[in-house]
């Protein structure tokens, strides 16, 4: 294995070259094969693609308002730690703890170290700590978990969390964090302590990660489908991301152009990569790659200029200038619009034998090229001027007083001093239309849609591809007289394939899997329907996660956002006791400003006001978020929700519990993985929960069954479900709807058959499967009543989410409305707890008083 492309020996014909340049020069879209011809292009070939290159680089930065200059990041390089558990054959970063001791260092560097070195690069000017630091060390070496243990740290990235702080507190740098592969919850822990974030790709190339003797293998981390998930969950957060190529490892031409590809289709689908570094191989010694030849200096040029034309004109290409001796002219030619971070104290860690330039060298060398070198900030400046979601509001401050609010770039005159960076201490101010919960009903919402519905859900034409690619669902045809007699016989001994058959049920076949359910339903819980007197409460609409389905979350500066304040939430939930209701429902979007130990002010608000509520509140979405802002464990912040009041959680945020779908549906909600451990985790702290399916979207029978065979499950592990609640998905105001990619919802159909089948999948395990008149109407859910469901939820009082999809069956339902669905049915009906338990007759005295309802407040509506 050489440092070049390992398919060098066999150059593309004189015409694939031509015809790859005229379709470049021609700004004709490039396909794979034609990307790794021009990555071979030499001499004058070479001269003709960058030149197109370095126009397009040219009308890019004339767009963006900076033409003619060229960046850097005036920084320091803080390795955090030099433990690492992958074993990369070139690395000289990545050392092992004997080396260290003999050193006189430590597992990690202190804090002390790490502050010092960041305070002499504030007194130089720096503004960007770059933190860099090896994989996971705690995996691997006993040392780098003691070293946590001993400091107070959970993990490496408890410790990354709180030197950032530190960083931005006493020095004012802001801290571009490198800590490797980060999951989803990660990155929601990191985000509001750095300005950006980053990981290179390196490669697709998964057989140099996969087969003995590649520069990756023995490396868990260096696994190409491991770090795609990483870019896209970095999109999903809204971070922006740095990310990037190393060349010459052993890739051929064809990999390193899809590894290019698959960095354009990250880029394209989110929008977070700030920018893109292409960085050549150097041989180091005392590595196993130390015999490899360099990778070429016209291999660079050449991929930097493929990069430009693959990725356009608004791409931010870099190429570190240390590496490659002085050449800077051939780079800029090439279509770089970046050097990247340069340091005036600290070397290069990775590439310890190449010295930084001075930045006075970089100025003139960029000069003669005619460029300007202009500083900016860790973060790009689009991300600068664009501030949320891309910038937390905690950090955001830190970055404002360090950039020129005009151009997003380094204020050359600002002062680099520390900030306070902190929590806030309560919930944001009561604002907006707080009267939406009635309003809703009688003038409707402002707007089909968010202000910002173009950018916060990422790139709808991205997405429309990635529905039309996964192909309308199959209708199977199997066996659905066999399938309807072991349903009826035993529900338990289904197979996939019957459950699927009987998924595509219609006609008689649907009325006769409805009957079975229905059985079923008698034999588990006999023919009461229940139903709660309850109240839900969403405390804000102020959302920036870009769920596409949602039509509730909004902008701060929408028309319709608006966030309660501790005191109207409690004045709430007061109105509701009064009315006889025996819980409250509380959820609210992830309001950027809302501190992590809101959740624990309100459940501890309600309860103080109203002692003997149940206070049934924040989603695992809500309780990830609350942790994350916090810093501490799910565990740890559920058992403090749990002192301050919490009694049980919604299992909303599920939607469809399969990231094929939910990554449809949603851009940067938590995944199927975390929903799971955040339930099983309230589980096994005696935190009950409800559990979900929202379906008639993007979804397929086959979703439906993979969901309800994982909550069964789940169920027989823990017993913590309390019910199943159906969720049919509310078209008419969704982003996914108006943006032309999903279904218009379920049919009626659909309804009765997903019904029926939670009854027979999730038997015996979760007994109370409920219907949603707030999704179906009256009559609607009464036929679900037919169909095997036996509760209906609640009262709600107010119901804003649904209304503002465009639900057209109001928010609210007295107990006499309840009670008429049952008898809809042919069914008696029963007031019900939240854990399905008897209700106090002084509740039912009160709720029969007032049926349910606050008149003054929420009209009746026929």
């Amino acid at each position: 294995m050489d440092g070049t492309a390992m398919d060098a020996s066999t150059p593309p014909t004189a015409n694939a070259m031509r015809r790859a340049l005229r379709r470049a020069r021609d700004g004709v879209a490039l396909d794979v094969t034609e990307a790794a011809v021009l990555l071979q292009a030499r001499g004058e070939d070479l001269r003709d693609l960058c030149s197109g290159a370095a126009r397009l680089r040219d009308a890019g930065l004339e767009a963006a308002g900076r033409p003619g200059v060229i960046t850097y990041s005036k920084s320091v390089f803080i390795p955090l730690t030099r433990l690492c558990r992958d074993k990369c054959h070139y690395c000289t970063f990545a050392t092992v703890p004997g080396k260290l001791r003999r050193a006189g260092h430590g597992a990690f560097m202190s804090p002390d170290e790490v502050l010092e070195v960041a305070r002499r690069g504030a007194e130089l000017g720096c503004k960007e700590a770059l933190i860099t630091l090896g994989d996971k060390p705690e995996d691997r070496w006993p040392e780098a978990r003691e070293w946590l243990d001993a400091h107070g740290y959970d993990d490496t990235i408890a410790y990354v969390r709180a030197m950032s702080i530190r960083i931005l507190e006493e020095t004012g740098l802001l801290p571009h964090l490198n800590p490797g592969v980060l999951g989803w919850t990660d990155f929601q822990r990191l985000k509001p302590v750095s300005a950006s974030m980053g990981m290179m790709l390196e490669t697709t190339a998964t057989r140099l990660w996969s087969e003995p003797g590649g520069p990756h293998f023995g490396s868990p981390d260096k696994e190409p489908a491991v770090r795609l998930r990483v870019l896209e969950d970095a999109g999903r957060s809204s971070v922006p991301f740095t990310s990037g190529l190393l060349i010459g490892i052993g890739e051929t031409y064809e990999e390193r152009a899809e590894s290019l590809f698959a960095l354009r289709k990250v880029s394209r689908a989110y929008h977070g990569i700030q920018e893109l570094i292409l960085q050549n191989f150097r041989a180091k010694p005392d590595t196993a790659m130390r015999g490899m030849p360099d990778a070429e200096l016209d291999e660079l040029v050449a991929t930097v200029a493929v990069a430009r034309h693959l990725l356009g004109p608004t791409a931010c290409l870099q190429a570190p200038p240390n590496l490659v001796d002085g050449e800077y002219e051939r780079l800029i030619a090439a279509g770089i619009d970046d050097w990247g971070g340069v340091s005036p104290l600290t070397p290069d860690h990775v590439n310890p034998e190449r010295p930084w330039p001075q930045i006075e060298r970089l100025a003139e060398r960029s000069a003669a090229a005619g460029f300007e070198l202009r500083e900016r900030l860790a973060v790009y400046p689009e991300y600068v001027r664009h501030g949320e979601p891309w910038l937390d509001p905690r950090v955001l401050p830190h970055v404002r007083a360090l950039a020129d609010p005009r151009t997003g770039l380094a204020d050359p005159d600002a002062v680099v001093r520390g900030l306070p960076w902190q929590e806030p201490e309560d919930l944001p101010e009561a604002y907006g239309r707080t009267d939406l919960h009635t309003a809703i009903d009688t003038e409707g919402r402002t707007g089909d849609r968010r202000a910002d519905f173009e950018d916060v859900y990422g790139d709808w034409e991205v997405l429309r591809e990635q529905v039309l690619a996964a192909g309308a669902p199959e209708r199977l045809a199997g066996d659905l007289r066999e399938a309807l007699a072991v349903a009826a016989d035993d529900p338990t001994r289904l197979t996939d394939d019957q459950a699927l058959a009987l998924f595509h049920a219609d006609g008689p076949a649907l009325d006769a899997l409805c009957r079975i359910a229905d059985d079923v339903r008698r034999s588990a819980v006999g023919d009461e329907v229940t139903y709660c007197v309850t109240r839900n409460i969403n405390f804000t609409n102020v959302c920036y996660t870009g769920c596409r389905f949602c039509a509730f979350a909004q902008r701060r500066t929408d028309a319709d956002a608006y966030t309660l304040s501790l005191e109207q939430v409690a004045d709430r939930a007061a109105q509701a006791w009064d009315v006889g209701a025996t819980e409250v429902c509380m959820q609210g979007g992830i309001h950027p400003d809302l501190p992590g130990t809101a959740y624990f002010d309100i459940a501890r608000a309600v309860k103080e006001r109203v002692p003997g509520i149940h206070v049934h509140a924040f989603s695992p979405m809500e309780v990830v978020n609350g942790a994350s802002r916090t810093g501490l464990s799910i565990g740890d912040w559920l058992q403090r929700a749990k002192e301050s009041g919490l009694d049980t959680i919604p299992g909303t945020a599920a939607e469809i519990l399969d990231d094929e779908v939910r990554w449809v549906l949603t851009k940067g909600k938590l995944p199927a993985a975390t929903w799971v451990e955040v339930v099983t985790t309230a589980h096994e702290l005696g935190i009950r929960s409800s559990s979900t399916m929202m379906y008639g979207h993007v979804d397929t029978p086959r979703h439906w069954l993979g969901h309800l065979r994982l909550l069964a499950e789940i169920q027989q592990r823990t017993g913590g479900f309390t019910e199943f609640v159906t969720l049919p998905f509310i078209h008419t105001n969704a982003p996914v709807y108006l943006a032309g990619i999903s279904r218009p919802g379920p049919t009626a159909r659909d309804n009765r058959a997903v019904v029926a089948m939670a009854r027979l999948l999730l038997h015996p395990h979760i007994p109370n499967i409920q219907t949603s008149w707030v999704k179906l109407g009256a009559e609607g859910a009464a036929e679900m009543l037919r169909s095997g469901a036996n509760d209906l939820g609640g009262t709600l009082m107010e119901e804003t989410i649904s209304r503002m999809a465009g639900s057209a069956y109001g928010s609210y339902k007295s107990v006499r409305d309840l009670q008429a669905i049952a008898d809809r049915a042919g069914r008696p009906h029963r007031q019900r707890t939240t854990t399905y338990g008897e209700v106090p007759a002084e509740r039912q005295a009160a709720a029969k008083a007032s049926d349910g309802h606050l008149p003054e407040l929420l009209p009746v509506l026929e």
